[in-house]
């Protein structure tokens, strides 16, 4: 959520940069400033009748100083009311607002991303390569039919050596940011509508998110869980940074058709995924983002995978952030890049959203804190990604080095 106060002093700021993600006719600032004015209007009001009913108080009653101070307390109630209506006005007003994004983040959408640097080369075959769905067929990995067969399609199942690669990467994550001094986090998969607005997803991205009947949503990603950690907390200054890791498994409606190139295990409803994320002073947040941003591309670089790091344009990042790098690995059977990871600073949108402050030593105030995210790493797109880059001519799949160890094994090969 955004500083009222902010959009009052820094109008056409915050115009210039909500442009970037949204055409004029979707928001509209001044009604968000007059709705803030008529909120601090009627508590001037009540205020003023308060201030007359507390001097009546010490005077000697009579029947016509009582009979007025009814009709004032009538008053003070009904414009109680007015203003709990226009909060709740102004606040769906704000709730509907993305981030402002950073200086160098472009207006558009994807079409508009900016490549940053990439690593390592692609791979190259002598021999007629076979896509990631045949690998893991082929070597028993995954098995589509039955994950489809058991909850219907952007499902699957690990099988197997399929099984223990998937679980391999996700302790090789684990034991990366043990080692970095990230505190791990197990939380819970289930979150409360509160904890869905505090990351961003609610009101606008409801149906995106799965509810079970005692309006509880399966989180969508691991940062939905570790952004309300701290939720109405106020934090020690001293005690920040804070730095957590969380695995999870995410589920996602993924609305829509899938397209051709998406089939597999590259888009899917429910993934798993290691998510990195920090409670910062505002004067830290853009150096946390470079240092978790770096281990995202760390992990992957660990991998001996090709990819690259790209920065979003406005209207490709989430509505929550103000900035997002994505890690993305190349998958040659489709000719194009798929992220992994999304490193991203929210700044204070949603410690505003769920009340996450510090207490400022110097100033002696309690401030909001900045919040920021990183996948370390997603593990549904890197497995596809490996079949497809490690394999070999006779159709077996070399493990990368720093997951054998994990794994117990350094080639996957056909069964029969």
């Amino acid at each position: 959520m955004l500083d009222i106060n902010q959009i009052r002093n820094h109008k056409e700021e915050v115009k210039k940069s909500l442009l970037k993600r949204l055409k004029e006719d979707d928001f509209n600032l001044d009604e968000i400033i007059a709705l803030d004015d008529k909120r601090k209007n009627l508590l001037t009001q009540v205020e003023q009748l308060k201030a007359e009913r507390n001097k009546n108080s010490k005077t000697k009653p009579t029947p016509e100083i009582i009979e007025q101070m009814k009709k004032v307390g009538e008053k003070i109630k009904e414009l109680d009311f007015i203003v709990r209506q226009t909060e709740e006005q102004l606040k769906e007003k704000l709730s509907e607002l993305p981030n402002i994004v950073a200086d160098d983040v472009v207006a558009g959408g994807k079409e508009n991303n900016k490549i940053l640097r990439q690593f390592g080369k692609k791979p190259s075959f002598k021999f007629q390569p076979k896509d990631h769905v045949q690998l893991a067929t082929e070597l028993e990995l995954i098995d589509y039919e039955r994950g489809a067969k058991m909850s219907g399609s952007g499902f699957w199942v690990y099988k197997g050596d399929g099984a223990v690669l998937e679980w391999a990467l996700l302790n090789y994550f684990i034991d990366f940011h043990r080692k970095n001094k990230y505190t791990f986090l197990l939380p819970p998969f289930l979150l409360t509508e509160a904890s869905a607005y505090t990351s961003g997803h609610l009101p606008k991205f409801r149906d995106d998110l799965y509810w079970t009947q005692d309006k509880l949503c399966l989180n969508a990603t691991s940062e939905m869980m570790v952004g309300n950690y701290h939720r109405d907390e106020v934090l020690n200054e001293k005690d920040l940074p804070l730095k957590y890791f969380s695995y999870s498994a995410c589920f996602r409606r993924e609305a829509g058709s899938y397209r051709t190139e998406e089939r597999g295990m590259v888009r899917g409803h429910q993934f798993n995924k290691v998510e990195m994320f920090q409670f910062t002073l505002p004067s830290k947040s853009w150096d946390a983002f470079e240092e978790m941003l770096g281990n995202a591309e760390k992990l992957t670089k660990g991998l001996g995978l090709h990819f690259q790091s790209s920065l979003l344009a406005a209207g490709d990042a989430s509505a929550a952030m103000a900035k997002t790098v994505d890690i993305e690995v190349w998958i040659p059977s489709m000719n194009i890049y798929k992220e992994v990871s999304s490193a991203s600073n929210g700044l204070d949108y949603q410690a505003r959203r769920g009340s996450i402050k510090y207490r400022d030593g110097k100033n002696k105030k309690n401030e909001f804190v900045h919040m920021l995210n990183a996948s370390g790493l997603a593990t549904s797109r890197l497995i596809p990604a490996i079949l497809e880059q490690f394999q070999q001519k006779d159709g077996s799949v070399k493990i990368p080095k720093v997951l054998q160890k994990y794994a117990g094994f350094k080639v996957i090969k056909a069964k029969r």
